[in-house]
């Protein structure tokens, strides 16, 4: 079941999120030290607490039917630009169950129902399998930028809703 995530349960999504992202990390040699600002080392209760709080972003969650949380996304609608669909996720033990498919359709669904007629999302380009699962839904690859700060480069994706 997708529902929106409540305050109590943020504790809850940064270990989603940075389990989640850790795997990336370690196939592509992502650490703590080269990579500091990375989502799996970056992702603090502090930090979703403001992005709950302050800019007010709609926080969702894929929980089993025991009511474990098994996925995460958030959506930021930024002025002008299309909605952004951030840190979409799931537990590495229930990857190739449909969930990502679930939430991203699910994300969809609330960005039409709020006007939205695009989603965007950045990557890591160097992860090529990510990519590809993206483009498999409908995202077209806009272009790339590297930052000095990440060992990696920044892939960005669009899809029309």
């Amino acid at each position: 079941m997708i529902r929106e995530i409540r305050k109590e349960e943020i504790p809850m999504c940064v270990g989603v999120i940075r389990t989640s992202f850790m795997t990336v990390a370690e196939d592509l040699g992502f650490t703590q030290e080269n990579a500091p600002r990375f989502t799996a080392f970056a992702t603090t209760e502090e930090r979703l607490i403001y992005q709950y709080e302050v800019e007010k972003r709609p926080m969702y969650g894929f929980f089993s039917d025991s009511g474990e949380l098994l996925g995460y996304y958030s959506l930021a609608k930024q002025s002008e630009q299309p909605w952004e669909l951030n840190n979409l996720c799931v537990l590495p033990e229930h990857r190739h169950e449909k969930i990502g498919d679930a939430l991203l359709q699910d994300a969809f669904a609330r960005v039409r129902e709020n006007g939205g007629t695009k989603l965007f999302i950045g990557i890591v380009e160097e992860n090529t399998r990510l990519r590809k699962w993206y483009e498999s839904k409908g995202f077209m690859h806009l272009g790339t930028k590297k930052f000095d700060f990440f060992p990696f480069t920044c892939g960005y994706m669009e899809k029309p809703l």
